[in-house]
């Protein structure tokens, strides 16, 4: 049976090229795969992740790639088509996401073939690569093994520093059925040696400037160690992975508007995606801050067009300097007042309940505090694009060390699709239990997500929605203006109204509500085993205005600290040698 054998011969290459992790969404096309897929899951080569939605299936299987490299694989036609969503954010995120779509043989394309599309070019400039394995009676061996090598090597970034998604399209002519039972023996070795490309020596940047790392969603270990090394204060968003260091800066979008901070800033060391708050934003497109980016690969940061140099990778010459330690602290002092806010909210009036009858709540909880709650839980956690993160962003934890919590968001493209099941995805690479935090409307773009099949695992899977019953990020936009209020919630609030409980049910979750921080704290200590939501209500005029009130107690903390410290800052009141000029001045 040559579908057979050639699916075999794919499925072992990519066990060898290290793929362990392998989602499949049903289909009579790649029956051929399905069925190599499961024996080598018996033998112990890989384990098989089933889904029914290819949509889900494509966001399962970028979360597993968040932690390491995984494949997804659907049947021909729109089955392809649904992948889009995901391979678009693998894309941006740079996650190692193989496609393996099935196809119909090269003499049933373009001709009215049921099922059949130009799928091969599906996903475009998305791709880091793409290839396609012919039906063909006799697929040579070496074929299939240069095809799954190339792919595993670009999808992973080794030969480009440009990791993202990969597409192999494989024909497969009937019967799509084996004739046999394959029985896999022990887990093929490494036929190629896959190893990265020569990384370029770090450039050595000088002290003297006042500067600032801002580091995006991604940036990672790169980020810690500069840190580290040269003792500058990060302006650390919650996916960066860096927010857990001791030079983070808590509240950080707001301390950029306080005149002895933000407009003192004289050099920018960018690393991973800021694309996350307009403060910084604005920052990066001012003239006077030289604007250094950092990133291995071809696709760095640059919205505003402003840096004056790219590297591959940087380092710090020398011992920090008197004028750098007094910059350094100077935010450190404003860190430690932002903190003190977050920490101590005096609002703890009662307030109507999100019903808006019954009794009065004390203690009325807004997505800053459950996102400093969920965050301070520690554990691994997904953030939802929208208010969930920025929600994050403001009031999570800085300098929490080793016992910080392992933040991920799909930042790529910022799209609320998929992020249960990105999440699930999460669940299933690390084996623990993951939370998500993420808003109605992010729910219900993905409430499939929570759908498991009787066959399937379980995993450990606690999603806390923040309910305000709509778009309300659109609110803090210029449509949120009373000159637009009377068309703001048909066309960007779009309340819904949705049973949140029902919906759990009908998918086999748990559902509870919470109203208090006790409550909260009560549901974050005992997520209990499996999937479940917690429902946390939220009235959203009340919700903004506490998120205004909060912003503004930060900077009054942040002001007063500063006000008081002023004589002892003076020494780095100076401007600072070195600053150059704004050209571009390396690339590597």
């Amino acid at each position: 049976m040559p579908s057979a054998a050639t699916a075999r011969a794919l499925v072992g290459e990519l066990v060898a090229a290290g793929v362990r992790d392998v989602v499949l969404a049903p289909g009579s096309r790649s029956a051929p795969l399905a069925y190599a897929l499961l024996a080598a899951e018996r033998a112990g080569w890989l384990r098989l992740h089933v889904r029914v939605d290819e949509r889900s299936a494509g966001f399962v299987a970028l979360g597993i790639a968040r932690v390491r490299p995984a494949a997804v694989v659907t049947t021909s036609g729109t089955a392809v088509a649904n992948l889009h969503p995901a391979v678009l954010e693998a894309s941006h995120s740079g996650a190692p996401l193989l496609v393996l779509s099935a196809d119909r043989p090269h003499e049933l394309r373009g001709v009215g073939a049921n099922q059949t599309t130009d799928q091969a070019d599906l996903f475009g400039s998305a791709l880091r690569w793409s290839g396609e394995i012919p039906a063909d009676d006799a697929v040579p061996a070496r074929g299939v093994r240069t095809a799954v090598v190339r792919a595993v090597a670009a999808a992973r970034g080794l030969r480009s520093a440009h990791p993202g998604p990969v597409q192999l399209n494989v024909a497969f002519r009937d019967p799509l059925a084996p004739g046999d039972d394959w029985v896999p023996g022990p887990p093929p070795t490494t036929s190629t040696e896959l190893t990265p490309a020569a990384v370029s020596a770090p450039t050595v940047l000088d002290r003297g400037p006042r500067t600032v790392i801002v580091a995006g969603d991604g940036a990672g270990a790169a980020a810690v160690r500069l840190a580290a090394v040269s003792g500058w204060p990060v302006l650390a968003e919650p996916g960066s992975g860096a927010r857990h260091t001791a030079a983070a800066v808590s509240g950080y979008r707001v301390l950029l508007a306080h005149p002895g901070l933000g407009p003192r800033i004289e050099r920018v060391v960018v690393l991973g995606r800021p694309t996350l708050s307009r403060p910084v934003s604005a920052l990066l497109a001012r003239t006077e801050p030289r604007v250094v980016v950092v990133g291995p690969g071809p696709d760095w940061v640059d919205v505003a067009g402003n840096a004056a140099a790219v590297h591959g990778a940087v380092d710090v010459a020398g011992e920090i300097t008197i004028d750098e330690r007094a910059w350094a602290g100077r935010w450190a002092l404003a860190s430690a007042a932002a903190e003190r806010a977050l920490a101590d909210d005096p609002t703890n009036e009662a307030v109507p309940t999100a019903e808006r009858s019954g009794p009065m709540v004390p203690d009325p909880l807004d997505g800053a505090r459950v996102a400093r709650a969920v965050l301070e839980a520690g554990g691994t956690v997904m953030l939802g694009s929208s208010m969930a993160i920025r929600d994050a962003d403001l009031a999570a934890p800085v300098g929490a060390g080793e016992n910080a919590a392992r933040v991920f968001a799909n930042r790529g493209l910022a799209g609320i699709d998929g992020t249960i099941s990105t999440a699930t995805g999460l669940a299933l690479a690390t084996g623990s239990p993951v939370r998500a935090l993420i808003g109605d409307l992010t729910f219900q773009h993905d409430v499939g997500g929570l759908a498991r099949g009787r066959l399937e695992p379980e995993v450990d899977l606690q999603v806390i929605v923040l309910n305000d019953d709509g778009g309300s990020i659109f609110a803090t936009l210029e449509h949120g203006t009373a000159a637009h209020a009377e068309d703001f919630d048909r066309l960007f609030g779009t309340p819904q109204g949705l049973d949140l409980g029902a919906l759990a049910a009908g998918f086999g979750a748990r559902h509870r509500v919470v109203a208090t921080s006790a409550d909260l704290a009560a549901a974050l200590a005992d997520p209990g085993r499996g999937r479940s939501v917690v429902e946390v209500r939220l009235d959203g005029g009340t919700a903004r205005a506490r998120a205004l009130a909060l912003t503004g107690r930060i900077g009054d903390a942040v002001a007063a600290a500063l006000a008081d410290a002023e004589p002892s800052t003076n020494s780095q009141e100076a401007p600072s040698p070195g600053r150059g000029d704004r050209k571009v001045d390396r690339l590597k």
